[in-house]
């Protein structure tokens, strides 16, 4: 009894993350940051301000549109897809609020701050 008890909370929590990590993914986590490395800016834009803006916009609504396979979905801190014939990366990482240290407890948003990152192969 006590270790369905223990599945079912590991379950639950899991599910928790997944949730928060999906409002980061949408914009909706207004605590969440959201990087893109300066490679793989580099690969997609030619470094002029305007077309660096189009392009973290447009990787950042590929990221917003991933769907997520069966074996890749528990957490949902992860991803990657295709952008323009490269491979493109996403993970999220949970840091304390004052993002220095990790998050103690990545399910628990009042503690949570979670940073979104996308790269390519080359920052892996």
């Amino acid at each position: 009894m006590i270790a369905q008890h223990k599945l079912a909370s590991a379950d639950v929590r899991l599910a928790t993350i997944a949730r928060l990590n999906d409002r980061c993914r949408q914009g909706h986590d207004r605590t969440a940051r959201i990087m893109v490395t300066r490679t793989c800016l580099g690969t997609f834009a030619s470094g002029d301000s305007p077309m660096t803006i189009v392009v973290q916009a447009r990787l950042l609504a590929a990221v917003r549109r991933h769907e997520f396979s069966a074996d890749n979905a528990a957490e949902r801190d992860r991803g990657d897809f295709e952008f323009e014939g490269t491979r493109v990366y996403f993970r999220i990482d949970y840091y304390d609020a004052a993002l220095e240290y990790g998050s103690e407890d990545p399910a628990n948003a009042s503690i949570t701050r979670r940073v979104l990152t996308i790269m390519v192969r080359e920052d892996l």
